[in-house]
Parts: structure tokens; sequence; C-alpha cells
């Protein structure tokens, strides 16, 4: 009846739907904004439906009837919905011994990656003797509201309800109730998010302090709205990883935009630049070819892992390239270098309609406002410096509506954040690699004795909270040993103080 209810309460107009149809695919500025998510994979293509083969039998799934609309009281906000959440219980020491709870807040992709990648929890299960709870962001993977994802953007209504504060009162409810269910009213639950899920990660933490004890939040750009980061902090970094590496390397990139446009002005131009750059179809227009190497500097600077390090796999490409290849011909070794020589090579692989493009996409016209560009001569990239105007326009023509460019500032703050959260925070743990172009916008200072900045020169994007492997560097491990001295401090003093109060 609620559901009923619901979808009489939404209309869906004809024109908003032309226009959402004709733009589904398409956001913003969509071809050069970064990605945020902790896996690239999950911007390339969706993970698998189903818990994947080789995840362990300790993993067992859920599904909570959620509150649809948990701020207000029409008939239509109790409409519920089914919500995935994942339990490990291998490690966990039990509700009479107070045993923590670590809780991974799902961002802007299906659960599945996420269970065998992010390895910071099961990891670190043993010691803390932890549940482990992983939790599904609401309009991704299975967890959306009365159909699919496209038919939940095509109902104006319906997507309302998929913002950042929906989301977190999600998480707020589930973890409440699986306290109760498994009577661990006493056990400390830690939050744990990567990119947009380590701005939740730290948003909970400052909206349910009397849920979370604490929250990690890894290569959380929690600064990049407004104007408190200068719009070019992202490329910036990406050109220093790149300068870093090879400055011939950078030289060669820098130079290649207008010898792109040059070869693309002539009468066959785009159709040299297909063959030299073996696409899989034609291409269009330069900015198809320019589109997809920026995807590619940003992504491999992003996700500048090691061992193998990507942006020193294309520069090397780039340097190494045959004696008297021309400059067009090094950028392609770059490509090959990287992504393998293949028979062509797909140019809008980045952009395909994952849920992760799509429903990032919506979020970004309506609250997700992060106005990342760059100016002329300010890194290696050619300018595209971020308009709102246009922004707004672009958002217009797809949903119907304007974003809200303020709204996250005002919601959970972010100017001045030092003097704010000083007196106000506690218990989180922003953790930053430096090479990951993200860090531009994230908290690299620490701001209290318990709101932590703690990052790795050489990092790159939310690696600290994936699964650790035998090759990982000395500065790797300490980073995450460091993360987890500091949350068994707060686990400490939270027994310490509830023992002090018994007495």
């Amino acid at each position: 009846e609620t559901k009923r209810l619901l979808l009489e309460c939404l209309p869906f107009s004809l024109l908003c739907y032309i226009i959402f149809a004709t733009h589904v695919f398409a956001s913003p500025n969509s071809n050069n904004f970064p990605k945020l998510s902790a896996f690239l994979e999950s911007v390339l293509r969706d993970p698998v439906d189903s818990v994947p083969a080789s995840l362990s039998d300790d993993f067992e799934t859920f599904f909570y009837n959620q509150t649809l609309d948990h701020f207000n009281y029409k008939p239509e906000s109790y409409a519920t919905f089914k919500q995935r959440y994942v339990i490990n219980s291998k490690y966990w020491g039990g509700a009479d011994a107070s045993a923590p709870i670590l809780a991974y807040l799902g961002a802007e992709a299906p659960l599945d990656g996420d269970l065998t990648g992010i390895g910071f929890l099961t990891d670190n299960a043993p010691q803390f003797k932890a549940l482990l709870v992983y939790i599904e962001h609401r309009f991704y993977g299975e967890s959306i509201p009365f159909g699919t994802l496209q038919e939940a953007l095509k109902n104006q209504s319906l997507r309302g309800y998929f913002n950042s504060a929906q989301a977190i009162a999600d998480y707020a409810e589930v973890l409440l109730y699986l306290k109760e269910k498994f009577s661990a009213q006493t056990s400390p639950i830690i939050v744990i998010g990567g990119s947009y899920g380590g701005m939740l990660a730290s948003w909970f933490r400052l909206k349910y302090p009397h849920i979370a004890l604490g929250a990690l939040a890894s290569s959380a750009p929690i600064l990049y709205f407004d104007d408190i980061t200068p719009q070019n902090g992202y490329y910036t970094i990406v050109t220093k990883d790149f300068k870093e590496a090879s400055k011939s390397c950078y030289a060669a990139i820098l130079e290649s935009w207008s010898e792109i446009d040059r070869v693309a002005s002539k009468a066959d131009g785009l159709s040299i630049l297909s063959q030299k750059f073996k696409t899989c179809s034609k291409l269009n227009t330069s900015s198809e070819l320019k589109d997809y190497l920026d995807f590619l500097y940003t992504s491999v600077a992003q996700y500048n892992h090691p061992p193998t390090y990507p942006v020193t796999v294309v520069c090397g490409g780039i340097d190494g390239a045959p004696k008297g290849s021309d400059l067009l011909s090094q950028i392609f070794s770059g490509l090959v270098a990287y992504r393998g020589n293949r028979s062509c090579y797909v140019t809008n692989e980045f952009n395909r309609p994952t849920q992760s493009n799509l429903g990032y996409a919506w979020q970004r016209c309506s609250e997700m406002v992060m106005p990342i560009g760059r100016g002329s001569n300010d890194t290696m990239f050619p300018p595209a410096p971020f308009n709102l105007n246009s922004y707004n326009d672009d958002c217009s023509r797809a949903y119907g509506v304007t974003p809200r460019p303020h709204w996250i500032t005002t919601y959970y703050g972010g100017h001045d954040i030092k003097t704010v959260l000083k007196r106000f925070g506690s218990n989180i743990i922003f953790s930053n690699g430096l090479r990951d172009p993200y860090s531009s916008a994230g908290v690299l200072e620490d701001i209290s004795d318990s709101i932590l900045a703690v990052y790795a020169v050489n990092g790159s994007h939310c690696l600290d909270i994936l699964t650790a492997k035998q090759t990982d560097p000395e500065w790797l491990v300490m980073q995450r040993r460091k993360e987890v001295e500091i949350i068994q401090g707060w686990i400490e003093t939270y027994n310490a103080d509830r023992h002090f109060l018994k007495q």
C-alpha cells in the first residue's frame, strides 16, 4: 500500500523523461571529471551481481527493510526497500566481551567488489576480535528501491531520496538494528570508508557520535567543495606525479594536446588519429581522444599502487618508444604500455553506463558539486576551468533540476575546519596518500589529539584500506599499523570509561 501511495505521489512528466532519456549516460563535464571510487574497476565495469565465488563462506548476506525517507512523515515516506548488508562473525569476541564492530560504509558502487578488495577489516578482525559489517549504499547494487537504477533515476521524486544524508541515516538504522539483534549494546562501532565512502564515514561520526565511536576516512576529499580547495588541486598533483616520474614524459604529454588538435584540423585528421591510436571506432572529434588520454593519466596517478606503479609504466612506454617516433607515437606507446597491445582501444570505456557512473552522475547534479578544473599553463593538461553556470545548465538538461553547490558545506561543514572540529569533533582518522590527486582536498594536518591526519608520501587512493600484500612497501605497512594503533587506543579508552562509570 505504501509503495502504491509512493508511486501515485511521485508523478513523472513526459518532458523530463524525454530529456533524461537523452542525457542519462551523460553528466556535466563527465568526460573530464575524475572518478571517485576506491577501485578503478568499478568505474569501468559493474562488479558481479552475486557474491564472488572466491569469497569466504564466513560472509553471510542479509537484507534489511530500510525506510525510504528518514526525514519526513508523509505516507510515502514510510515505504521500505531491501538494503543489502553482509556480516562476517568469524573472529568476533562476542557481545559479552564488548568486542568491537568494524562497519564498512558502502559508496557509489555495488558492494560486491568491496567484500574482497577492502582488506582492512578482514586483515585486522583477528586482532580486534571484531564483528565485520558491510552495508551497501542505497540505489547501488542490490539496494535499489523499486526496480533498477535506470528506472529509479527516471523518477523525479524517487531519485530525490538518493543522497548522502539518507544514506548515512540508513547506516545508522542498520547498525542500531544489528546491535539489538546481537545484544551488542556495549560493543563500540568503528566506521570505515574510502573516497566518497570515506567522506560518509567522517560525516557519520560527526552526525551520529552516539552510534560510531570513531571513523577511518581513507582518501576522503571533504574539502573539495565551495572554494575551500583550489580548482586545479587535483590536476596539479597528477602533473606532479608524472613530472617526478619522468620530466621527458611530462614534457611529451604537455605538448601532445596541441599536436592532437593540429592533426585533427587536417582534412583527414580524425582518420589519421583513429589509425594512430587504433581506436575501435572512428573518432568524431579530437576531444574524444583527449578525454580518453585525460582519463588514462588521471587514473594511473590516482591508483598509482605498488608494486607496479602505473605512472611509471605509462612514462616507461612514452620514454621507451622506438627511436625516431613522432610525438603522438610516443603517447600511443605509453597507452600500450599500460593497457597492453590490443587490436583496438575503446575510447569511451571510462564513460560506460555502470552503476557507479550513472548513480554518481545524479549525485553530482544534486549535492556532490566538487569544482574540479584547471586553468591555462598550471598543469600538463589543456585548460578546462570549472564553470558553475555551464554545470547547472548540463544538470538541468539531464535531470530537470539544478545542483545545490553549497549544501554539503551547509550540512556537514568544511570551511575553517580546524577551528570548528578542534573543540567539537573527535575520533576521526583522515588517511591519505600524497600521490593521490584527491589528497589535495584531504585533511593533511592533525586537527586535535583525536582527529588525526595519517598520510604516506608515496601513497595513492584508498591504498591503506586495501588488502595487505607481502609485497607492500614498509611505509604502507607502517601507515596501516599507525591507524590500527589509533583505533585500538579509542577502544581501550572507551572500555576504561565504561569501567569507571560503572563504579
